[in-house]
């Protein structure tokens, strides 16, 4: 199976990063495919305006379980820059060219100091991969998420089906975010003032603003189809601070695959992907030309007070006319595209609903591996709260103080070493603690009317968790500031959705609810506005491994938390040592 891309939209200016280059499958497993790439500069033009950028241009990854795959990269940037690769264990990342399971892996998410003077080279390899899909990359550093990204799609191995009919093509449709404004200066003023930090100017389809903007009539991305055709398309929000709903008008879109993980197929006329969360849907066109065109269509899922930009992106799907037919007495180029009805903005029923709807393939050959009873529960609350600034100047956040973001109350400090690197070495005196708390150290309502007192915590805390604890998590929303959905993305890992609600998680009387037959298995659950979501994993990824929410404000904010899985006792089950040249950060 090939993938297709609207050539517009990967050619020419390459804002976010997909297909300058871009690796097809091997023809057989087992063979290592070497690919560099350069992170550059590149004066980009959208909406009326010009910028310089950071651009990673490829790679857009395409690649059989397996198959083993070496990308170099090298910085030409005065940034710092740290690439996420997405995935769980069998994603095997390798730094400066030498053999470290998981040491690249998380030094993307904790090592904002290595310098672009040495000109960094960036490995990963990918080894018997599990037969899963759709997963991308990104810059994990400040805000260059916002330009640097790419999809990363693993295949079936040769001659093993996929569990839906064989699509005709497939198509990789990424949703991003466009700032006129540098996105870097519009953290750091954020940071700086303790406010809310300045929306994009646009969403963006594959890079392209569309319609709906100024100047952006022409730099619309369009999707060619043939009648009676079904298209596997490949949806990612790499959004950096929206969550997007998603449809096609006059189409029903059937969900196959969320998180790189198949599911049981149903059909929707919307989708709702949170920032961090890939979707795979099945678009079965209509059987004869239909002498029209009909919208892509994306727009943010809005919770909580903050301002937002509430635009809606638009793509075109065009219907190829046969070369056999007639030609039409109707030109399309005049025809307006029908446009889909997408969920009110504020849809939190609709949201709730279609989470609802995903559940795991649970078969032989898709198994829902969900352990069945818990050695460890923790219950997180995750929400907003505030802080003083530290020379105790007024600040733009609420009451003069600053905006601040934390799990059970801690909102994360980053440290200067590496955590990775203090843990493995045993040096993490001054780095980090052990004592994030288990649950809120002072329970209140969560949901209702919030507590007096909103100031955080701050620290660089962690829990420690032996190899193989299967692991049961609560997380909780709080009305704190406003209730509000939020993206949670755990790195090393997949996990199981079991159980989810509104209100305030009850022990005694929600657990009679989990599904522990066929739970939908993600890497990024959302948390409801107002309610809890429960999650199972079982700690055999030794490392160190973040916990943290998919909206950068928050993030930057500090909510985020992060986890050391120790070794087991046999030498597949321990953190190999780092490579002799990777740099200490």
């Amino acid at each position: 199976m090939a993938a297709v891309y609207k050539s517009t939209a990967f050619v020419g200016v390459f804002v976010f990063t997909f297909v300058t280059l871009c690796l097809f499958p091997l023809p057989v497993a087992g063979i290592t495919r070497h690919y560099k790439s350069d992170i550059k500069l590149q004066n980009v033009a959208r909406l009326c305006h010009s910028k310089s950028i950071v651009t990673f241009p490829g790679p857009c990854v395409r690649v059989r379980e397996g198959n083993q795959l070496s990308v170099k990269v090298v910085s030409h940037v005065p940034n710092n820059i740290t690439i996420h690769w997405y995935g769980s264990s069998s994603l095997k990342h390798i730094a400066w060219r030498s053999t470290a399971s998981n040491w690249m892996g998380e030094r993307t998410g904790i090592c904002d100091s290595v310098s672009h003077t040495k000109r960094p080279k960036l490995c990963v390899q990918i080894q018997n991969c599990m037969p899963k899909r759709t997963l991308f990359w990104h810059a994990h550093i400040s805000w260059l998420r916002a330009t640097v990204y790419g999809p990363l799609i693993i295949l079936p191995r040769l001659g093993v089906p996929y569990p839906f009919p064989k699509p005709y093509k497939e198509v990789p449709i990424i949703f991003g975010e466009w700032f006129n404004a540098d996105t870097e200066a519009i953290i750091s003023q954020t940071l700086q003032t303790g406010g809310g930090p300045n929306v994009s100017d646009a969403y963006t389809i594959n890079g392209h603003p569309g319609p709906f903007y100024n100047c952006s009539a022409k730099d619309t991305f369009k999707l060619k189809v043939k009648p009676g055709k079904t298209y596997l398309l490949l949806l990612i929000n790499v959004a950096l601070n929206d969550q997007l709903f998603f449809g096609i008008a006059n189409d029903t879109l059937t969900v196959v695959e969320a998180d790189a993980v198949y599911v049981k197929p149903f059909e929707t006329e919307a989708i709702l992907l949170a920032s961090g969360q890939t979707t795979n849907v099945l678009l079965k066109t209509k059987p004869t030309y239909p002498n029209g065109s009909f919208f892509m269509a994306a727009r943010p899922y809005v919770t909580g007070s903050a301002t937002f930009n509430s635009s809606t992106i638009a793509g075109i799907l065009e219907y190829e006319l046969s070369p056999n037919s007639l030609p039409s007495s109707i030109s399309v180029k005049n025809l307006s595209p029908f446009t889909p009805n997408l969920p009110a903005l504020s849809n939190t029923s609709f949201v709730a609903n279609f989470a609802n709807k995903l559940r795991g393939l649970a078969t032989v050959h898709s198994p829902a591996s969900v352990p069945q009873y818990v050695d460890k529960q923790f219950l997180f609350t995750v929400g907003l709260g505030t802080s003083q600034y530290w020379q105790n100047r007024t600040c733009q956040g609420p009451n003069g103080t600053k905006f601040a973001a934390a799990v059970n109350n801690v909102s994360f400090t980053m440290p200067t070493t590496a955590l990775l690197q203090a843990q493995f070495f045993g040096k993490s005196h001054g780095v980090y603690k052990t004592d994030f708390p288990r649950e809120p150290k002072i329970r209140f309502d969560y949901t209702g009317t919030p507590p007096d007192n909103t100031m955080v915590n701050n620290g660089t805390k962690l829990l420690v968790l032996p190899f193989k604890t299967n692991v049961e998590l609560i997380m909780q929303d709080t009305s704190i500031l406003g209730a509000e959905s939020h993206p949670l993305h755990l790195h090393g890992y997949n996990f199981f959705v079991v159980g989810q609600g509104f209100g305030n998680f009850d022990p005694q009387k929600d657990p009679n609810n989990f599904n522990l037959i066929d739970p939908v298995e993600r890497n990024t659950v959302g948390v409801p506005a107002g309610g809890w979501v429960v999650i199972r994993f079982v700690a055999d990824n030794p490392g160190v491994w973040f916990m943290l929410c998919h909206i950068d404000a928050h993030q930057s904010w500090g909510r985020k938390m992060a986890w050391i899985v120790l070794d087991g006792d046999l030498p597949n089950q321990k953190l190999s040592p780092p490579p002799d040249d990777l740099p200490m950060c």
